[in-house]
């Protein structure tokens, strides 16, 4: 198993459901750009599930040297990768965030993806989990760019379905609203609308087995969004969201 944005508090979680449902793998390839934070999740892996995982350090913000990861194999990959970054009204001017935004979220993380996804084609087997956001259905000002980059990796992870449908790999879109996580820790969040790490691996873990195509976490959030989705232009602009 692939896991991209492997300290992710929903990777972990996956990964945990996963091994606790008796699945092994011959190694879990736990991609970090914090080796030191990652070796102590490697370590638990292998105490509770006897799992053994390899690190390998990559950070999606510098130069990658993809022929190192030319011997990695799997039938699964979980890309979980993501930086939030600061909100529109703090860093919407701010070069630097909003580069870090759009590479780590798109652009430099469907690279990696790709690279992997030629391997699966090849195969002609396998599964690709990708993780999005409700953020990226319809642009708001509190964080569109954040938004964008999501929406484009939305439009990325369906184009990506339909191709590799034809050469027997499965591709599936993941959904999330609020979640309880380190990347929300700052953020004061409904409490009815917001998932916990565990619920959305469950949520996630069942849809993996039934080959869905697009899942929400939790389903509450496909309502909500498809009232947001459709809100007219006119009176959309004017709200604050």
């Amino acid at each position: 198993m692939i896991i991209l944005g492997s300290n992710s508090d929903v990777a972990i979680a996956f990964v945990e459901k996963v091994l606790s449902e008796g699945q092994r793998f011959p190694e879990v390839y736990l991609f970090t750009s914090n080796v030191e934070k990652t070796e102590k999740l490697a370590q638990h892996f292998f105490a509770k599930f006897e799992q053994k995982c390899e690190i390998i350090h990559f950070d999606l913000t510098q130069e990658n040297d993809f022929s190192k990861l030319d011997y990695i194999n799997s039938e699964l990959l979980f890309c979980a990768s993501g930086f939030l970054g600061k909100n529109s009204e703090e860093g919407l001017y701010d070069d630097w965030n909003t580069k870090q935004i759009v590479e780590i979220n798109y652009s430099k993380l469907i690279v990696l993806i790709n690279y992997f996804a030629k391997k699966f084609e090849t195969r002609g087997s396998g599964t690709i989990i990708g993780l999005s956001s409700v953020a990226g259905e319809r642009g708001r000002q509190s964080n569109f760019i954040y938004g964008s980059a999501k929406a484009g990796f939305t439009a990325y992870l369906a184009g990506l379905r339909n191709y590799l449908f034809h050469k027997k790999v499965h591709v599936m879109t993941v959904v999330p609203g609020f979640m309880d996580t380190q990347m929300t820790v700052d953020i004061e969040t409904p409490k009815p609308l917001t998932a916990q790490p565990n619920q959305a691996a469950d949520i996630i873990y069942k849809a993996y087995l039934k080959k869905q195509n697009v899942v929400y976490v939790t389903f509450v959030w496909w309502g909500i969004m498809m009232i947001i989705r459709n809100v007219p232009e006119f009176i959309f602009k004017k709200m604050k969201m």
